[in-house]
């Protein structure tokens, strides 16, 4: 499969309607044409992006196609099983979507597929409790640090950055530092802008929460232009807040109001956040 086309290339995981597009144009070129597997895997993606939709049910259908297509003992089988995972998932069964992230992570590592078991892994610790969690994640971290796959290995960031926010959600803050910062070390290497800004965002937040506050504006203020990101804007503001420097908080929290409360998940999921930010902007 080594001379095939590289999918994970064609992701823009913030338009996956482009996404979508892209990996149809995929089907009919002859490499899928020829290759079953290679099929599968194009037409798993398509689920993907059309879960990312939340065209749910389209998802489905596209991955019933699929999995019909599946050739004997084919590695392919891995790719069908972790999007209906992710489809279950994201249709708020968590619990069916856990079975299907198991039967990839099985068929991946029973196949070689280091990527693509290291990406079931991760899904499994997604839901699943904190302590499972953990040990799923650092399972999959392992197999990153040790994999000579240039896709296993570029897993090692992200999952850090998971295992940072286990630690941090349980307050385990020293732990959670630890990982951002490996984690940041991770994006340097890889040499991605905005995925290190975003590392650099993750260390400045946990810096703040162990009261660590003068470090932790020092970090913000050094990625503050990079980008017109209002959770930079929030956090300076929480830490300015902190020091009681109130009015200049203010100002970071109304910009922050402004742009957050266009961010879609986070007015569905936590609009309390949202409405401390306008309370505090004055």
């Amino acid at each position: 499969m080594s001379d095939k086309t590289d999918l994970s290339l064609l992701w823009d995981f913030g338009d996956p309607v482009t996404s979508e597009s892209r990996f149809r144009g995929v089907l009919d070129t002859p490499e899928a044409q020829a290759d079953p597997a290679f099929r599968v895997e194009v037409l798993t993606q398509i689920a993907r992006a059309l879960g990312l939709q939340s065209k749910l049910e389209e998802a489905r259908s596209v991955l019933d196609e699929a999995a019909e297509l599946v050739p004997p003992e084919s590695s392919a089988s891995a790719w069908v099983e972790i999007e209906r995972g992710r489809i279950e998932n994201s249709s708020g069964n968590p619990q069916e979507a856990r079975q299907h992230f198991l039967e990839a992570w099985a068929g991946a590592r029973r196949r070689g597929q280091e990527a693509l078991a290291i990406d079931a892994a991760h899904m499994i610790a997604i839901v699943s409790d904190e302590a499972e969690s953990l040990a799923w994640n650092q399972k999959a971290l392992e197999l990153a640090s040790e994999s000579a796959d240039p896709k296993a290995r570029r897993w090692t960031a992200s999952l850090l950055n998971n295992i940072g926010w286990t630690h941090h959600s349980a307050g385990r803050f020293s732990e959670a530092l630890v990982a951002f910062e490996r984690a940041l070390e991770a994006r340097l290497a890889q040499g991605q802008a905005e995925p290190t800004r975003i590392a650099k965002w993750c260390v400045a937040r946990c810096l703040r929460s162990l009261g660590r506050v003068e470090e932790a504006l020092a970090r913000l203020r050094d990625i503050e232009g990079q980008a017109d990101d209002g959770f930079v804007d929030e956090e300076i503001g929480e830490c300015l807040w902190t020091w009681g420097c109130r009015d200049e908080a203010r100002a970071h929290f109304a910009q922050a109001h402004e742009k957050l409360s266009k961010v879609p998940w986070l007015v569905q999921n936590e609009p309390e956040r949202l409405q401390s930010l306008r309370d505090r902007a004055g």
